[in-house]
């Protein structure tokens, strides 16, 4: 494992640093924009991981050119591994009050850390998620936005799997100890059923501060494969019994199937 020089970041009271953890493979096409997304911010205050799960492109070479700001940071890991590793390396590696998570393909609004931590701060949580809009693989915009619910608890987020890991920012210090569970998919879907089966509560920001790209041929963009992993989250991860399982799974047909039809309208 690499990783760049250490660099120390003043993290003030009244300013909390964030920890932004991006995992990448193969994103050359893509890492420059998201980082500038993340350089744009009008919060200064944050870190940007970069843990790049053994790419056999120019991603490295790419990143390693944005080194020059003391903000970011790179870990390279010994061998592929999976999103899950890359997300928990940049976590432990973190120093931020905040975790906030970034794929290497998609992208944030210039404004999304200051109104997340502001929000956060004033309402005193834990856990905040917002709405996006889908941009097409070339990066013009869809007229989609995900809405979302003014809030979701356990099992909320068991019939309706609508957070974006893009979105998320989680509050560390009360949170406690942060890792994504060690499975190829929906790790993140995971830690927020974790987080929330431990009684908290995850708040929705009602704006649109981040985009999604949809990539063809990514696991995501098959509804299938989502399908499944989503079956076996229920039932291997979180141990649901066969009915209460299916119960959920129907309502998160349901609202995939909404979702879907949202998005083509």
């Amino acid at each position: 494992m690499t990783v760049s020089p250490a660099r120390s970041i003043q993290e003030g009271h009244a300013h909390p640093l964030v920890s932004v953890i991006t995992p990448t493979y193969n994103a050359t096409r893509f890492i420059r924009e998201t980082i500038d997304s993340v350089k744009r911010q009008t919060y200064p205050y944050w870190e940007l991981i970069l843990v790049d799960d053994c790419s056999s492109d120019e991603t490295v070479s790419l990143i390693q050119e944005e080194l020059h700001d003391p903000r970011i940071r790179l870990i390279v890991l010994p061998k592929n591994s999976g999103a899950a590793v890359a997300r928990n390396t940049g976590i432990s590696a973190a120093g931020g009050k905040y975790l906030a998570f970034l794929d290497s393909d998609d992208l944030w609004l210039s404004e999304k850390l200051e109104k997340q931590v502001t929000y956060m701060q004033h309402h005193d949580v834990a856990f905040t998620f917002t709405r996006y809009r889908m941009i097409r693989e070339n990066g013009t915009l869809t007229p989609f936005v995900v809405t979302i619910p003014q809030e979701i608890d356990y099992n909320g987020l068991l019939k309706n799997t609508i957070i974006g890991c893009l979105t998320v920012m989680l509050d560390r210090d009360k949170l406690g100890l942060v890792q994504m569970p060690n499975i190829r998919t929906r790790q993140d879907t995971a830690l927020w059923l974790q987080i929330l089966r431990a009684g908290h509560v995850a708040y929705g920001i009602q704006e649109e501060l981040s985009q999604y790209r949809q990539v063809e041929g990514s696991i995501s963009s098959n509804k299938w494969k989502a399908a499944r992993n989503t079956w076996r989250l229920y039932r291997d991860i979180e141990k649901l019994s066969l009915v209460r399982a299916s119960w959920c799974f129907l309502h998160y047909g349901w609202n995939a199937w909404r979702k879907r039809v949202d998005q083509r309208g």
